[in-house]
């Protein structure tokens, strides 16, 4: 069974959930990941400005072709998914991210979905909300400056931010959905903040898992958890090659991903 390449993109370093869900599908996969520190935060950028950064990461991390191309950020896939798969199928299937509310929503149950503040007053997200959850209760919920907290596992401003959007989470909600790829690093604490305000069990709902399902199958590829560990990192930073920022080793799945290098270093030591 070949070993799989897959490349992510994003603004930061939400796309080490998606990162990790690779490689707890394939551990023998490499990884390509392409995000943009010198243009984050992206929240407040034009659709066009998005677009031109996505493509940008896009080609960086294409150079040597991928089997597929994730994009792991919500705020890029509305912007840019279309000018994505224009340029770069059927050579690299391109896969975006978009928040789960439809499965989220086949429960049945009272459903907030957390995103940033541009997010949640989105055309996208009403949409969403109003195909899938007609019926269902459901709410946008504003995470304001949690993912910019994330990003710099700002550990004091995490928990501000938490706490301040489960405040704003309805008492009878029963699913959250993480509309942010930032979120997931975080979803522990955001469960049991949510279960304090509700009283009750809370389900989360992210998007990681089924982003690198899909990655797989649109590369015609097969999950193999049990391979032998394996594969390269590559690391892009706006555009340039770079090391795994530091501050993804605060997160497990930061972690996961940076074992990678360790382990091949490790191999090629005599």
């Amino acid at each position: 069974m070949r070993a799989p390449r897959i490349a992510l993109v994003d603004s930061g370093i939400g796309l080490l959930a998606a990162a990790a869900a690779v490689r707890r599908l394939r551990p023998d996969a490499s990884l390509v990941i392409s995000n943009d520190p010198e243009g984050m935060p992206w929240g407040p950028r034009t659709p066009a400005d998005i677009t031109a950064r996505t493509l940008a990461l896009a080609r960086a991390a294409v150079a040597t072709p991928p089997d597929a191309l994730i994009v792991a950020c919500n705020t890029a896939t509305v912007s840019a998914l279309p000018q994505l798969r224009a340029e770069l199928e059927p050579a690299v299937p391109v896969v975006g991210t978009v928040p789960a509310v439809k499965p989220a929503a086949a429960a049945g149950r009272p459903l907030a979905v957390w995103a940033t503040l541009a997010a949640t007053e989105s055309a996208y997200q009403r949409d969403l909300l109003d195909r899938y959850a007609a019926g269902v209760p459901a709410v946008g919920v504003p995470c304001h400056g949690l993912a910019d907290a994330v990003e710099r596992a700002d550990e004091e401003a995490i928990e501000a931010a938490v706490r301040a959007a489960a405040a704003l989470t309805p008492p009878e909600t029963r699913t959250v959905v993480l509309g942010c790829t930032h979120y997931e690093l975080v979803a522990d604490l955001i469960r049991r903040r949510v279960t304090a305000v509700t009283g009750a069990e809370v389900t989360l709902i992210g998007s990681a898992d089924a982003v690198a399902a899909q990655a797989l199958r649109r590369a015609g590829l097969l999950p193999n958890p049990t391979a032998a560990l394996g594969g390269t990192l590559e690391v892009f930073a706006s555009t340039r090659p770079a090391a795994l920022p530091e501050v993804a080793l605060a997160y497990p799945e930061g972690r996961l991903v940076a074992a990678m290098a360790a382990a091949r270093a490790s191999r090629l030591v005599p």
